[in-house]
C-alpha cells in the first residue's frame, strides 16, 4: 500500500512537515527539530500547536541546561562559561 501524501508548509518562521493521519486531520512534525511532534485538524491548528511546541521544548532544554551545569559545577567545582557565537559582519 502506499504512503499518503505529505506536505511541507511555512509560515516564514517554522516549517512543518504534514502528514495525513488514518483517523483525519495531520501529523505535524519538523524537519528542523525531530522532536517537534504534534497532531492537528488544520493547517492554521498545525502552526498553532507547533509554535506551542517549539515554546515547550525550548524551556524544556533551558531547564535541562541549568541542571547540567548545575551538576557540572557540582562535580568540578569550577564555572561553566558558554561560549560566545562569533559575530556575523
Amino acid at each position: 500500500m502506499n504512503k499518503p501524501p505529505f506536505y511541507v508548509v511555512s509560515d516564514g518562521r517554522l516549517v512543518l512537515h504534514l502528514e495525513p493521519a488514518e483517523e483525519g486531520g495531520y501529523v505535524v512534525t519538523s524537519p528542523f527539530d525531530p522532536a517537534l511532534i504534534t497532531e492537528a485538524e488544520t493547517i492554521e491548528e498545525a502552526f498553532e500547536l507547533a509554535e506551542e511546541v517549539t515554546q515547550e521544548l525550548s524551556e524544556a532544554r533551558a531547564k535541562q541546561e541549568r541542571r547540567t551545569r548545575k551538576s557540572f559545577r557540582a562535580r568540578n567545582g569550577s564555572k561553566v562559561t558558554r561560549r560566545k557565537s562569533p559575530t556575523r559582519a
